[in-house]
Order: C-alpha cells, then structure tokens, then sequence
C-alpha cells in the first residue's frame, strides 16, 4: 500500500484518480482548500483529508512525514490574472517546500501537451514553468503532458458539447484548423495510476494522446456526426481570443477565465512528440468515437463522478466552510417565507433537491436567465453550468451559480452559497420543520452587503424578489403545481 498526496483533489482529474488509485489498494492523502468540504460524501476506506491552502504554509502541518509520491494537479485558471505564470510559480514553490523534507519519491504532474515552446499561450507557457520547476526540486519527477481530455465534465469536452448541441451554425476563426491527439479520461487516469513509482518512469517527460490527430473542426464536426446533428462552421478571417472567449461564454457553461486561457492555446498545435511512454507502459487508448460513448455512457447514467466545476474557492486564505453553513443574522439583509406544505414532506424535498439546472427555479425563469447572463458578462460562471446530477446533492457541488454548503435530505435541510458577482455575500435556504401536525416549509434568502453599494443592490431588486420568492416557495410547498 503506498501513500500517496493529491493536491487539485477536488477538481475533475483529482476526483477520478483518487476513486482510481483507491481501487488499486493505496492510501491517500487528499488536499482540500476548503475546510468541511470532502471529495466525496460518502466516507471510503483509505481515503483521509488534508485542510489546507498551498499559499499558505502554515496550514499544511498535518501532511505525514511518511508519504510516498505526490500528484500535482493544481492550476490558476479560475481568474484573469496579470500573470498566469508567477500565480503559478507562487503555489507550486509553496507545494515544493511542503513535501521536500517528507520520504517522497516521486512527484508526478500533469500538464499540456507543449510543441513549441517559443509560441506558447499563457496557459500553456504556465503549465511549461510549474514542470521546470517541479524537476528543480531534485525529488524525481514523472511529467504527462495531455492534449485535450475527452470526458464528461472536462472544460474541454463541455465546450464541444454546449456549442454543438446549441448552436446549427458556428462562426470559428482560423484556429480551428489547429492539430490536437483528444485523449479520453479513462486513458489519462491509467497513465497517471502506473506511472506511479515506476522507476523506468522517473524523470522523464511523456506526451499522452489518443490514436488520431485532428483539427478543432473535425472534433466538432465529429461530435455532430455521433449525436445526428447538421452542423455548420463558417470560418471568419478575423475573430481575436477575446471575441472569442466571450462568444464561448455566452454559449457554454464554462466561464470566462477559462475560455479566455483555453483559446489563447487552441492557437498551438497540441500532437503527441514524445512517445516513449508506449514503451514502458504498452496501452490502447480509445478512440475519440469511442471516448465520446464512454462520456454519453456516464451521462444517461447519472455518473458523471466529477466535472471542471467541482474545484471552488470562497475569496481568502484558510476558509472554512463551518464560517458559512452558519448563515449570519446580524449586518444582513433578509427574505424569509413560510408555507404550510400542500402535498407531502417527501414530495416537497424532492423538489427542493431538483432545483437549478433543467429544472429552474419553479418561478419567473426568464429572470433567473437574465441574472446569470448579467453574471457570465461580469465574468462570473451564470447559470449555464446547471448541476452534477439531476436529483442528488453533496456538499460542495454546484448547482448553477450556487455552491451547496449543507445537504442534509433526510431533514429537508438545503444551504446554497452564491458565487455569483454581487456586491457582498448571498445564502439560499430550505429547511423543512414540523407545524401542527404538519409541516412547513421555510425558504430564506439572507444578503451580507459590501457597503453601501450593496444595500443599493438589495434595495433595487427587492420588487423582483418579492414575486420570485414568492411564488418559489410557493410552488416547493405544493401550492402553485
């Protein structure tokens, strides 16, 4: 059994290598930045959690001294930044002088897929220093570099997916001629699993991609093809990253810091180089037809184990989620309501977790839309990357732009916490509770303002809330169906 350290635990690769490498029998040690959040909610064997924040060294004392190898899977890209490559530089220093005086062996990091390294995008011009100064370090280091990861919930694939299931014709600049090797998840947690500690694998650098090289358009025009959809791209000679980026937020569910780094490197040719892993490690990958069936599997299925969503952050060093379960009572704004629940407990609890996503939000819709487009052009994430899973909730999912702080179902007790750009801090909560042989439903919207700006907001939206609430909490109780 080896001991194995995650960091990037929480995020899509994280969640899927941890199941991965617990199947094989190890112990892992996982990185979560916010303290009461698990990477499941299930409790598993072998699993123990970390709180800490890799900015913050004082927080990592309780890493072992006895850990064996450690998987880097960090990155910067939930904001713009000046510059991506020391926000970068600045966390994985911090991860170096964390694990250099425990027993690692071996540090394994998982990267992009670099063919010239004069041309190269912030993104990927980032992912290039965190691996130079990963083998600085002089602990062995294993580097996987990937092309685009084909899976359900990767950035990546939700992009293809959002614009061609939405979107009959699509205006595409000439990056959209550019070469890629697409690798399916399933074939990037194998690599990253049995590279482990394999000594013909230390030190060295291996580029990892399915068997085709094809351009952004015939990714897409593919996809198409396997969901029986006409599709057209019109190629425009002109259409900056930025425009873009923008149209990409506008369409897709990933928001806009993404889309910003994830174009600037459509512009670079991301083909495999370095083949020697084949060698070492001889592996079929699958196909991209045969990735794509593999992802739709998981989806008509519900099990969609992790998405590029599931990685959050509450603004500040050290936070802990206990800070915000607890919703304050003094300095907020507040819009309570309480009905008497029409049909059953049972009834109104499943409506409550089946809220956001396909669903809505059982009142005005439209409003809700218009608020998260109002969201997507501030550069927060909008509505448009709906939930996990249509009917179940764990602590730290997100449901649109929500994060989920308390899932008890049992109890009929729901906290969501805002991650919309607004003028101070927002909490959503259910909670259902016994009235006279029956049993009530109470919804409250609390609001901490920044400032006087943010009373401003309250006050100016209160006319929408009062029918919005309304007619929501109207509508969970049973009253409204």
């Amino acid at each position: 059994m080896t001991k194995v350290f995650i960091t990037g635990a929480t995020g899509f690769v994280g969640k899927r290598l941890i199941l991965a490498l617990l199947s094989q029998g190890h112990q892992i040690y996982a990185l979560c930045r916010i303290k009461g959040v698990k990477v499941f909610s299930e409790n598993k064997k072998n699993l123990h959690y970390i709180y800490g924040d890799l900015r913050n060294p004082e927080t990592l004392k309780d890493i072992p001294e006895d850990l064996e190898a450690a998987y880097y899977l960090v990155h910067s890209m939930s904001e713009i930044v000046s510059n991506l490559g020391d926000a970068e530089l600045e966390v994985v220093q911090q991860f170096i002088k964390c694990v250099k005086n425990k027993k690692i062996k071996q540090i394994i990091y998982l990267g992009g897929i670099i063919n010239d390294e004069k041309e190269l995008s912030p993104h990927l011009k980032s992912r290039l220093l965190v691996e130079q100064e990963l083998k600085k370090s002089l602990i062995p280091t294993t580097v996987l570099r990937a092309s685009i990861i084909i899976g359900a919930g990767s950035a990546s694939f939700e992009i293809i997916r959002d614009l061609c299931e939405k979107l009959p014709l699509m205006i595409a600049p000439k990056w959209i001629h550019t070469p890629c090797q697409p690798i399916a998840i399933a074939d990037v947690l194998f690599y990253l699993s049995h590279v482990l500690l394999n000594q013909k694998c230390m030190n060295k650098i291996f580029d990892i991609g399915g068997p085709e090289v094809l351009t952004f358009k015939e990714l897409m025009l593919r996809y198409a093809k396997f969901r029986h959809l006409k599709r057209w791209i019109l190629e425009v000679p002109v259409l900056t990253p930025r425009l873009s980026s923008y149209w990409l937020v506008l369409i897709t569910s990933v928001r806009f810091s993404l889309c910003a780094y994830l174009v600037a490197s459509m512009k670079s040719s991301t083909v495999v180089q370095f083949n020697e892993i084949q060698k070492i490690l001889p592996h079929r990958c699958l196909t991209y037809q045969e990735a794509l069936e593999l992802a739709f599997q998981n989806i008509s299925k519900n099990q969609v184990v992790s998405t590029w969503m599931d990685a959050w952050e509450i603004d500040g060093y050290d936070p802990n989620i206990e800070d915000y379960v607890q919703v304050p009572l003094e300095g907020c704004l507040k819009d309570q309501r309480k009905i008497l629940i029409k049909d059953s407990k049972t009834a109104t609890t499943e409506r409550i977790w089946a809220i956001g996503g396909n669903t809505g939000y059982y009142a005005l819709n439209w409003a809700w839309y218009l608020r998260g487009l109002f969201d997507k052009m501030m550069g927060g994430v909008g509505l448009n990357r709906g939930r996990r899973h249509p009917s179940e909730i764990q602590i730290g999912d997100s449901i649109d732009f929500w994060r989920v702080l308390l899932s008890c179902k049992e109890k009929g007790h729901l906290i969501l916490f805002a991650t919309m750009k607004v003028p101070g801090e927002a909490w959503l909560e259910f909670r259902l509770t016994p009235a006279d042989n029956q049993w009530m439903l109470v919804q409250t919207a609390t609001f901490r303002p920044k400032g006087v700006f943010g009373r401003l907001y309250w006050y100016a939206l209160y006319p929408f809330h009062f029918f919005i609430f309304q007619r929501m909490a109207q509508t969970i109780a049973g009253e409204k169906l």
